[in-house]
């Protein structure tokens, strides 16, 4: 066995390898750009060496770079994991050459299968059957030969996949424009800009074998997984076994699989892709790594693929036979990514601020390659993790990944959570009949927002109140610490007023409605709100991260992430942003009505008038800001300004005299 690995990638795949390379008592190396100096897979290795900036072409695509670094650090192994060079001919050679073991296939199996015209004149001679395609030199091959195969179809990058390069022409005029964005894309993401084109199999699904192969001859073949959940032809939701597949076609599918890797000459872990539908299928290609969805196979299984690869790599016969491996249940996969499903998957950027998740149990895990804290960059792919569930049946797998995916927080970049969910709770979901077309398809209602009712709107001004409160709170103890008295009334929130009893107007916004409430009797652990003409008992307490509420009554646990102008609630793995609109106290001024108070620890921003003005009843006379909310501070009646006792950018305690007015008739 090795017993230093250089794992050259990032994110999700590089934690992930790390875990098992620890496990068998093998250092794991990683390597970063200058943004990923800080991420998550640079802190979880043993040790850490610098590629060079940014851009992918200039750090994790760089094969001089790489195994200088293997040198340095005394590696003798490399992981490529998946994506950037994994399925690079000349990186494995590149390996070979410096005395380095190679986690992955021969290069001349690379290079064969990773041409995709190559592999599939490999296939027709194995007897495989393969979906109509050609290569071409140039952009005029491509175009005749697309003509003879017939529209639609599909224009594909040769020497990658995950979707990359790719794209659907439906006519002859749409070539031209496929051809040059696929060629730009695959250029950018495998350094080839090879393209082929393949007949477009509508309404199909698309369906892998995962088989793993030895340098002693030995080939098997894993349960299928159903990967046609998709987006811009990049998979979304996974899951093992494909629902609906016959014994039969499954069998004759494993065998074609087979025959596909002892044709190439195959070691290692390699996925075999099929279209399928009318009883029949197609080989797509052959990807030479391990794939994203690889931990539903291990869930079925029991077996870890990562160190299935290891040790293959190091000349090990298959761990097990086939007739020895056995595989039972459901697994489901969910990618997490950082994008906005409403706006053509647009990819996300920022800081992430909050990121909760389940704990871990054995029929569940999360495979991450973020945390609180890290930043997404648009250098990279937009995976932040995969949840991974496993069931005894379909349906309590099913089950078990609706509720794994709303107990999934994110705040501070858009993901595709509530696309997952939508997703999971669908009727097709359910049916298992759905195909590569679906979430095309049904986008608009999949990404339709959840209505919104009564109850929901309380639970969000409860919390929302909690926060509010929490901050009044904290700002009177720092204006009280500030004056040397810890123990001054100004420092509660509660209901004690110097004149009157008062209550908070909360006002906010929320998906570009307005919600107001009121808030009543505040005192530790608790309050009443006030909302449309109904009265309820707000009972709040912090537990962990966790706000727990009770609201007459009912248990609601929310998360609660505080932003410059509001919060954003978390329910039930859902994002509320709420911003703040308006919020003050309601109370009487001083007997006499001659004082403007601060209704809350706050700092002076505005002052409206000056001493000897004459102003009348509703007009603002002072701004202050708390919470960084501004309020406005209004004449209480008609008057003369006797006196402004603060200044722009002064702090004021709760219940400092700001402005002093007196009325005309007493003046």
């Amino acid at each position: 066995m090795m017993r230093k690995l250089l794992i050259a990638n990032r994110g999700e795949i590089a934690c992930r390898i790390m875990r098992t390379a620890r496990r068998l008592g093998i250092t794991p190396v990683a390597v970063y750009s200058e943004v990923d100096a800080h991420a998550m897979h640079v802190e979880l290795a043993d040790e850490a060496y610098l590629l060079g900036p940014a851009p992918a072409r200039d750090s994790y695509l760089s094969i001089d770079k790489i195994i200088e670094v293997a040198r340095r650090s005394g590696s003798d192994a490399i992981h490529p994991g998946y994506g950037f060079l994994a399925e690079n001919a000349d990186f494995a050679e590149a390996c070979a050459a410096n005395g380095l073991i190679f986690v992955g296939p021969p290069p001349q199996a690379m290079r064969l299968l990773g041409s995709k015209s190559a592999a599939k004149a490999a296939m027709i001679r194995a007897g495989v059957p393969v979906a109509p395609g050609s290569s071409g030199r140039d952009d005029a091959e491509l175009l005749e030969a697309a003509r003879a195969i017939g529209f639609p179809l599909l224009v594909k990058a040769s020497a990658g996949g995950g979707g990359r390069g790719m794209r659907i022409v439906r006519a002859p005029e749409e070539m031209a424009l496929a051809l040059e964005s696929a060629r730009r894309e695959a250029r950018a993401a495998f350094g080839d800009d090879a393209l082929f084109v393949e007949k477009y199999f509508a309404g199909y699904k698309h369906i892998e074998i995962q088989i793993f192969a030895d340098s002693h001859g030995g080939v098997i073949s894993f349960l299928e997984r159903d990967c046609s959940l998709q987006r811009r032809h990049q998979k979304v939701v996974e899951e093992t076994p494909a629902p609906g597949l016959t014994p039969s076609l499954r069998a004759q599918m494993s065998d074609a699989a087979i025959r596909a890797a002892r044709t190439a000459g195959y070691v290692g872990a390699g996925t075999v892709e099929f279209l399928v539908g009318d009883d029949h299928f197609y080989f797509l290609e052959m990807n030479t790594r391990l794939q994203v969805e690889h931990p539903v196979t291990e869930m079925v299984s029991n077996q870890d693929l990562v160190e299935w690869q290891l040790r293959i790599a190091c000349g090990a016969p298959l761990p097990l036979t086939q007739s020895d491996l056995r595989m039972s249940g459901c697994a489901i996969e969910a990618r997490i990514c950082a994008e906005d499903p409403a706006r053509g998957f647009l990819p996300s950027f920022g800081k992430i601020v909050h990121f909760r998740a389940p704990q871990e149990a054995p029929f569940f895990r999360i495979d991450a390659g973020v945390r609180a804290g890290d930043s997404v960059t648009p250098y990279y792919d937009s995976l932040l993790a995969k949840l991974i569930v496993f069931g005894e049946s379909r349906e309590q797998a099913l089950r078990r990944l609706q509720t794994a995916l709303d107990e999934v927080e994110i705040v501070g970049v858009v993901t595709n959570l509530d696309l997952l969910r939508a997703i999971s709770k669908s009727d097709a979901m359910a049916s298992g009949d759905y195909d590569t077309e679906f979430v095309a398809n049904t986008i608009d209602m999949l990404i339709c927002p959840a209505a919104m009712d009564t109850d929901l709107d309380r639970v969000l001004l409860a919390a929302s109140a909690s926060v509010f409160l929490a901050d009044v709170r904290r700002a009177a103890r720092e204006a009280s610490g500030a004056v040397g008295d810890e123990w001054s009334p100004w420092a509660e929130a509660g209901a004690w007023r110097l004149y009157a009893p008062a209550s908070y107007e909360l006002r906010v916004t929320q998906s570009d409605r307005m919600l107001s409430a009121l808030i009543l009797r505040p005192h530790d652990g608790g309050f009443s709100l006030s909302f449309g003409d109904v009265e309820m008992s707000v009972e709040a307490q912090r537990v962990g991260d966790r706000l727990s509420l009770l609201v007459d009554g009912v248990k609601h646990e929310v998360s609660t992430v505080v932003l410059d102008d509001g919060v954003v609630i978390v329910l039930r793995g859902r994002n509320y942003l709420i911003n703040w609109l308006q919020a003050s106290t309601t109370s009487n001024q001083a007997p006499s009505d001659d004082r403007v108070l601060a209704p809350m620890p706050a700092t002076v921003t505005r002052i409206a008038v000056k001493s000897g003005d004459v102003v009348s009843k509703g007009e603002t006379l002072i701004v202050v800001e708390a919470m960084k909310m501004e309020i406005a501070l209004a004449a209480p009646h008609d008057g003369v300004i006797k006196s402004v006792d603060y200044s722009v950018g002064d702090m004021a305690k709760e219940g400092a005299e700001l402005v002093t007015i007196a009325r005309k008739d007493v003046e």
